[in-house]
């Protein structure tokens, strides 16, 4: 480990890192508890290992790519991300068991290919039943109770939901990791604007491109179904959230 070790630490107030980088403390704001990254998670396999460790951090979202560390410790907006989040997650989670296709993941599940040099906590994940039974991607279970799972290999579709301190992270190094990590099917939404920005990323080659929409309308060869986002105000002047879903065809 050297002092060339790069870390970004996104929202994060003070970083103390000492020399020898034996660990790095990051002192948020907003009152959060502090987080101390020890210094074998600066290699992808060292912090695989730290963030299924019983020294886990509760909170904040953590992601190795490319090479880089990066603890996003901003607290989650309701209106502009947990709100996105729970309706996508809800509508794909109960498509899923109806039509028994596969497993939705919800966040704080992490999602490794150490191929792609990639490990991060995607708010959302979905893996085929046939993906996981070949191996394409497996659910490795840790024999400490209390300690998260871990899923690796390729899976078949993840969720990334913008916010503003994770714009260069989901639209650029995610975007390119995940590619790399051959998840077919990339959903990338950013609802802090005047519109919804609800990007259905299909993984061609050599990149992501576009899935075809009409009328708002994306199909997702995923989940077998077209969707769009809709959102409007609620009686306390809020934005809420639906994702409309129809067959193909």
């Amino acid at each position: 480990m050297t002092e060339s070790t790069p870390i970004n630490a996104v929202a994060a107030g003070v970083i103390a890192a000492p020399s020898s980088f034996n660990a790095v403390t990051v002192l948020p704001q907003n009152g959060f508890s502090e987080v101390r990254i020890p210094g074998e998670a600066y290699t992808l396999e060292g912090f695989r290992r730290w963030l299924l460790s019983e020294e886990a951090p509760e909170r904040g979202r953590f992601t190795f790519v490319s090479g880089e560390l990066i603890a996003d410790m901003s607290p989650e907006s309701y209106e502009h991300h947990n709100a996105v989040k729970v309706e996508i997650t809800s509508v794909l989670h109960r498509l899923v068991r109806q039509r028994k296709l596969g497993r939705i993941f919800g966040d704080r599940i992490l999602v490794s290919n150490p191929g792609a040099g990639l490990s991060t906590e995607p708010d959302a994940t979905f893996a085929m039943f046939e993906s996981l039974q070949s191996g394409r991607c497996q659910l490795l279970k840790s024999n400490r109770p209390g300690v998260a799972e871990e899923l690796t290999g390729s899976p078949d579709w993840v969720l990334e939901i913008v916010s503003r301190t994770s714009v260069r992270k989901d639209t650029v190094q995610l975007r390119e990791a995940y590619h790399r990590a051959g998840v077919g099917e990339y959903w990338l939404i950013d609802v802090q604007g005047e519109e919804i920005a609800f990007h259905l990323l299909l993984r061609q080659e050599t990149g992501y491109a576009e899935g075809t929409a009409e009328d708002s309308w994306a199909a997702s060869p995923a989940f077998g179904r077209q969707f769009r986002l809709t959102r409007e105000m609620d009686q306390d002047g809020m934005w809420q959230y639906t994702l409309e879903m129809k067959d193909n065809g």
